[in-house]
């Protein structure tokens, strides 16, 4: 029996999962076309000194919050290239915003599609890229940035309706 004390057939199965244990793409052509919304969140921890220079626009590589910007919506706009059983999607909306925050910044991102599945990989893809956009820039002035606290905060549309945490 597996550590939750259930069989398997009374365990939910995994849709990325076939019978045989192999995974798979799952086939939504069966869904419906709906309007669909994801927003995710993170956090990039800095130090007061990487913090002062962004405030104070001197990073030597020029703005990361800005670069973080265009990152994140690039990488809403790409995810099925970088996790490999997304469906590919096409993105009516990304939005990704940097909150100053006593210790960083709060990364948040918003996408919208109309399709048959949703786009929360595409909201928490874009927060992770943006926040890994602001490592990148930053590495030379602070060796110590922590990237976490990412996840799903909410969600709209298709089957399961909506969600918030």
């Amino acid at each position: 029996m597996p550590r939750n004390g259930k069989r398997r057939s009374e365990t939910r199965r995994l849709s990325h999962v076939d019978e045989g244990g192999r995974v798979r793409m799952v086939d939504v052509s069966g869904k419906d076309v709906t309007a669909r919304e994801a927003v995710a969140r993170g956090h990039v921890s800095l130090s007061q000194a990487a913090i002062e220079q962004i405030r104070d626009g001197r990073v030597a590589k020029g703005d990361p919050l800005q670069a973080a910007r265009i990152a994140g919506i690039m990488a809403a706009k790409r995810t099925a290239d970088l996790i490999p059983l997304c469906h590919p999607l096409p993105i009516s909306h990304a939005e990704v915003t940097l909150v100053p925050a006593d210790d960083g910044y709060d990364i948040e991102a918003r996408v919208r599609t109309s399709a048959r599945t949703g786009v929360e990989m595409e909201a928490l893809a874009a927060v992770a890229v943006a926040a890994l956009t602001v490592y990148d820039m930053l590495k030379a002035v602070d060796k110590r940035i922590v990237i976490g606290d990412i996840r799903l905060m909410e969600k709209r549309g298709g089957q399961s309706g909506e969600w918030r945490r």
